[in-house]
């Protein structure tokens, strides 16, 4: 099979997915029943493209393939394909892609086997898919825009998908406005250049960016990294993706845990080289991520809904890959990107997996008469799951040690690979590396306290939901816990493909950045910058023990506090933190500040501003018409009198008229 076709197919099967499972039951109503054949279809159309990926990957590749289909727009000299890049960024994004979201496939298959609207879901999910592979295998940033606008449209679609809940609806539309402000700057980017280069190819981008002055290379930059804010949920637009924990949990770990989250750092990633010409928008990008990760992880300690956790955890991972980004170390943010979809996509599924058992635990209080207060994710019901779902508790504890860094995970490679790379940009003269680097050590011990919390409050201790002698919780499908084994593995030994430098020691050599930033006459696809000072073997074994000890510690200070007060922890921590704890439980009020200086005010304009003139000049206009054509109307029915003679008459009149205007 031709590298052309491979790559047509893998981006053509998902489409042809969404439209066969969104179309045809629309027609043949019973074949919306048959879930099975439904969920395998959907399943296939983003698994086979994984193989195909995989075949590519196993080739190998050397120089960049460009697949081009045909000329989307061309005006004078400016000119745009539809045209696809394999090369090893967009090939290792692809496998991610599609290999995270098979498995999550097969979990929804499983998880939304009761909805009856499964064959709507799955439509969406194979749109999504399509739309993220034009993003990570677009040769050029209109294309990449298109996938980069498609992903968020399927978001506004999976958020809002039990839309019957207008809590449900609102977060949809808030992760749509929210996302539409940093693509806003994305536009402005990409007009500044067409306008400089006239292409927005990513070579033609790359060649031409010495022909463009220092400021407009800083001002094109700037411009994208606000873009990839809105998307990958940065400060300050990072309020959207909490709320969106609204969707089913599979869309969850698909869209906020491995996929659509991502494209900010691979935005960055693909465009490195000219990121790395502007140093005061790499300060930037740093503390901004600096300042996401300790922020977001602060709101995690407070926060009882379990699905919460794990977004607050997204938001302060994704942050950890930008302070990557800030200090030039891109190859590692990809490949904390690659472990944050193993570990967290496994979290999510797990969290799905308890809520899945809860709601059953829920009916069945219903059933028997319990009328009280009871919330299916809130880990104030939970306590020991451990007993009645083992595979999701362990798949879920594997997880937790590897987000929280704990040693030989994957978590701790990506994790410790940053941390590293913080420490040596410091050391050679960039001062705001160390900020970065402080900020990254408080940040890991904060995560493996609230995950290893999180883990304690919903497996351990005592059951804590009404009735508990009388029901319980069921370990899901083979279909939801095959998924949860195969990343809680992955999440293991993914960080195998990095292992930091002083392992080259041992014959063992960091795959990752050899891959991606390539070597000698073989540069890769991604940029880093040059480092002149040099870290001395014993300071890098201590900072590898220090991110070690941090894990540990904050795993086992964890454990041991919330063994021994469960709930009660959270009180003590409450009462000792006082003002501050609330501050973290209320998100650092952020929502209620854009409540107050935008959302009313701009809502308050509009009705004293633009209902008005809505209601008196163009409902006046619209009918004002109505009231001519009403006028006109009665004048001419006037003259329809139904007597024959001045019908005749009339006739008589037009033609002396058209024979006068004639003549004269």
């Amino acid at each position: 099979m031709s590298t052309d076709l491979t790559v047509q197919l893998i981006i053509l099967l998902p489409l042809i997915g969404a439209a066969f499972l969104g179309l045809v039951p629309l027609f043949a109503r019973g074949l919306r029943t048959h879930k099975g054949l439904l969920g395998t279809i959907g399943t296939l159309m983003v698994a086979i493209p994984f193989g195909l990926a995989a075949m590519l990957f196993i080739q190998g590749v050397d120089t960049a393939f460009i697949t081009s289909i045909y000329t989307w727009m061309g005006v004078g000299d400016f000119s745009v394909e539809i045209a696809y890049r394999i090369d090893q960024l967009s090939l290792i994004m692809t496998l991610v892609v599609t290999g995270v979201g098979a498995l999550i496939h097969v979990y929804a298959t499983g998880y939304m086997a009761e909805d009856r609207s499964f064959w709507k879901f799955f439509a969406y999910l194979n749109l999504f898919i399509f739309m993220m592979l034009n993003l990570v295998l677009a040769n050029n940033l209109l294309l990449m825009f298109l996938g980069w606008e498609g992903v968020g449209l399927c978001s506004y679609l999976l958020i809002g998908f039990w839309y019957e809940e207008r809590k449900n609806s609102a977060a949809a539309s808030k992760a749509f406005i929210v996302n539409r402000v940093g693509d806003f700057a994305f536009l402005i980017a990409m007009f500044m250049l067409v306008q400089e280069i006239g292409s927005l190819d990513f070579d033609s981008i790359l060649s031409g960016a010495g022909a463009m002055s220092e400021g407009t290379i800083a001002m094109v930059v700037f411009l994208l990294f606000l873009g990839a804010t809105g998307k990958s949920a940065q400060i300050p637009l990072f309020i959207w993706l909490p709320d969106a924990m609204a969707g089913p949990t599979p869309v969850s770990a698909l869209i906020h845990a491995a996929t659509m989250v991502t494209s900010g750092l691979y935005l960055l990633a693909r465009l490195s080289p000219l990121v790395l010409m502007t140093p005061d928008v790499m300060m930037l990008i740093a503390i901004v991520g600096a300042l996401t990760a300790i922020v977001a992880a602060t709101i995690a300690l407070t926060q009882n809904d379990i699905k919460r956790v794990l977004a607050y955890s997204t938001v302060s991972q994704l942050g950890y890959m930008f302070m990557a980004a800030g200090v030039g170390a891109f190859f590692v943010a990809i490949f904390h990107v690659i472990t944050h979809a193993f570990f967290k996509a496994c979290l999510f599924l797990g969290s799905g997996s308890v809520i899945h058992g809860m709601h059953h635990v829920e009916h069945d209080l219903r059933d028997k008469g319990y009328a009280g207060d009871f919330d299916a994710q809130d880990m104030s019901f939970m306590g020991g799951l451990k007993k009645f779902m083992p595979v999701t508790r362990w798949t879920y504890l594997l997880s937790t040690l590897a987000i929280a860094g704990i040693p030989l995970t994957a978590g701790f490679f990506s994790k410790d690979e940053i941390l590293f790379k913080a420490f040596e940009y410091g050391y050679d003269g960039n001062g705001y590396a160390w900020f970065v680097w402080g900020v990254g050590i408080l940040t890991a011990l904060l995560t493996a306290f609230y995950m290893t919390r999180s883990y304690m409050l919903t497996f351990e201790g005592k059951a804590r939901w009404p009735m508990q002698n009388e029901v319980h919780p069921h370990e899901s499908p083979s279909s939801m816990t095959l998924p949860l084994i195969i990343l809680a593995g992955l999440s293991m030994i993914g960080g195998a493909i990095g292992f930091p430098k002083i392992a080259e020691k041992i014959g063992l050599s960091n795959w990752i950045h050899d891959y991606l930033v390539g070597h000698g006459d073989h540069p890769g696809p991604v940029g880093e910058p040059e480092i002149h000072a040099h870290i001395s073997v014993s300071v890098e074994i201590g900072l590898i023990l220090l991110g070690a000890v941090i894990a540990v510690v904050g795993v086992l200070w964890a454990w041991r506090f919330f063994a021994k007060y469960e709930l009660g922890g959270d009180e003590l921590i409450r009462a000792r933190f006082g003002k501050l704890y609330r501050w973290w439980q209320s998100s650092y009020y952020w929502d209620k500040f854009y409540e107050r200086t935008i959302v009313r005010p701009v809502i308050g304009g509009a009705e004293k501003t633009f209902a008005p003139f809505d209601q008196h000049v163009v409902d006046g206009l619209v009918n004002a018409a109505g009231r001519v054509s009403m006028a006109f109307s009665w004048l001419f029915g006037r003259f329809q009198t139904g007597v024959v003679q001045n019908y005749a008459l009339a006739i008589v009149l037009g033609s002396i008229l058209m024979i006068a205007l004639f003549l004269f």
